[in-house]
């Protein structure tokens, strides 16, 4: 009930206009009984956060698996993308609310398993390659990724020449596979396992 209302601010107002009062008021709580739920307030965002990242993962996990590693991988950033678009505020507090405080260990497996998922794909496309250099080029890639979505969210994707931040992923995509492929040129005809 707290995280969900919590959530509906954030949606609505952004993450800077979320506070314990306006949860407690929302809800019909006094501030002192969410404190007995959540440590602090870092605490209680922490968790919002953390239910953003499970709901990015499942649409990514919920992905069928494609006849081409390509289209996957195309699939999986427009995924990103479209969710950055559709829940801008909870997608943004993810990356901007309280980067000061220490990452719990289980808030850190969140982060992982979305990378997992993007991962595991990039392990087809990069067969030859160690785990860690797939991990390494899963993660390049994701940089880029979100930052054309970073850019076309805060009104800049424009300033820097673009103008659709779709057709911009998609290029650095196709681009960042064609390396690949250069790299590993068996792994352009391989099927995806399913």
């Amino acid at each position: 009930m707290v995280l969900e209302a919590a959530e509906n601010i954030i949606i609505e107002d952004g993450f800077k206009a979320l506070t314990v009062r306006k949860i407690a008021m929302e809800i019909g709580y006094t501030v002192g009984s969410i404190y007995m739920v959540f440590e602090n307030m870092d605490d209680l965002i922490m968790h919002v956060k953390g239910q953003t990242l499970d709901e990015l993962a499942e649409l990514m996990r919920n992905i069928k698996p494609q006849a081409k590693i390509e289209s996957h991988i195309h699939t999986l950033a427009e995924t990103y993308l479209d969710f950055a678009h559709q829940h801008f505020n909870r997608w943004q507090m993810i990356f901007n609310a309280h980067q000061d405080v220490p990452i719990p260990e289980w808030y850190q497996d969140k982060i992982q398993s979305v990378f997992k998922i993007v991962d595991e794909v990039f392990s087809q496309l990069m067969p030859n390659d160690s785990p860690e250099q797939v991990r390494l080029a899963a993660r390049a890639l994701w940089c880029g990724v979100h930052g054309v979505c970073e850019l076309s969210l805060n009104g800049s994707l424009g300033r820097v020449g673009s103008r659709s931040a779709k057709t911009t992923v998609e290029l650095l995509v196709n681009n960042f596979i064609q390396g690949c492929q250069q790299k590993n040129p068996q792994a352009n005809a391989k099927p995806q396992k399913k």
